[in-house]
């Protein structure tokens, strides 16, 4: 199998994108409750095209097991959530998809994980390359101390895409969903935009590099309900284009904007002092949250565990 080289990435990242997906609007303001009619049905996995494929995918920190043994496959143009008790391995499995892990020089990744077919942990692939196609959007908001304009036209700039630097942030700006807000003040300054506004600041900053995949971290757990009910609006228009693949707390949150769900379970050794994440179910959203195959998913999405 062919290594994902620079070469690889640059043809992927150049290639034409489509315009797949049959994305339902969230639901608005900051209504938490989930009504039945709110679920999407997700598409047949015979008709998918595999984003990632992840094989018996472990990662251990200086040797001691955060997650274990993770199989699953994640599709294009779809909404992906991780769910979970705090401590089960989320953050580091979403992390493993665009190998920031990496940057943790104790970390140990094990196992298969195949994007579009091929070996993101190859040794010729370079991670940096990889960060170009799978971007990431973290639980805080985090824009530069720069002016509104600067913070989008950054990634652009520093990878030298080409075309009309106006029309690129124009573009990412409109794909937040945040250009009528700020479009009469983008020399301002990025610290004075609200909470919702700076996360979706980032996400356009993220989607003006045109990445194939968008990775978000627990992106509205520090957004108020309003805030938030914008970012789950932004992730049903997004996902249009991209593959989404979020982790959330918020089981609510899941049920309204995910496709499909997996829920991770923490697991104790014998001595009961060594924990790590291990997957208990994954499926459809709508199958997760109405019919789990598992009594446990069932006892945590009902809220009898926690």
């Amino acid at each position: 199998m062919s290594e994902l080289t620079e070469e690889r990435f640059r043809e992927r990242a150049e290639a034409p994108g489509n315009d797949a997906g049959d994305g339902t609007s969230a639901a608005a303001g900051g209504s938490i409750s989930v009504q039945p009619d709110e679920f999407h049905h997700a598409r047949d996995i015979g008709e998918l095209e595999k984003v990632f494929e992840l094989e018996s995918l472990s990662v251990s920190y200086a040797g001691v097991p955060a997650v274990k043994e993770v199989s699953m496959d994640i599709y294009k143009n779809e909404v992906t959530a991780l769910i979970g008790p705090s401590g089960c391995g989320k953050s580091t499995l979403i992390r493993c998809l665009n190998r920031m892990n990496d940057l943790v020089p104790t970390a140990e990744v094990t196992g298969r994980l195949l994007y579009h077919g091929e070996d993101l942990y190859g040794p010729k692939v370079d991670p940096v390359q990889v960060r170009k196609l799978i971007g990431m959007v973290f639980q805080k908001p985090n824009p530069f101390p720069k002016s509104i304009y600067e913070n989008v036209a950054f990634g652009p700039r520093i990878l030298g895409m080409k075309g009309d630097m106006d029309e690129i942030v124009e573009k990412a700006l409109r794909g937040a969903a945040l250009w009528d807000e700020v479009k009469d003040r983008l020399d301002s300054n990025a610290f004075g935009m609200s909470g919702g506004q700076q996360q979706r600041l980032c996400i356009a900053r993220c989607i003006a590099v045109e990445p194939d995949v968008i990775l978000m971290d627990e992106p509205c757990s520090a957004l108020d309900p309003i805030s938030t009910g914008k970012i789950e609006d932004l992730m049903m228009e997004l996902k249009r284009e991209f593959s989404i693949v979020i982790v959330t707390h918020n089981m609510q949150q899941a049920a309204r904007v995910s496709d499909r769900t997996a829920f991770l379970m923490v697991e104790l050794d014998a001595t009961e002092q060594n924990r790590w994440g291990r997957i208990v179910e994954y499926d459809a959203t709508e199958k997760i949250f109405t019919n789990p195959g598992d009594p446990r998913t069932e006892d945590y999405v009902s809220g009898k565990v926690g």
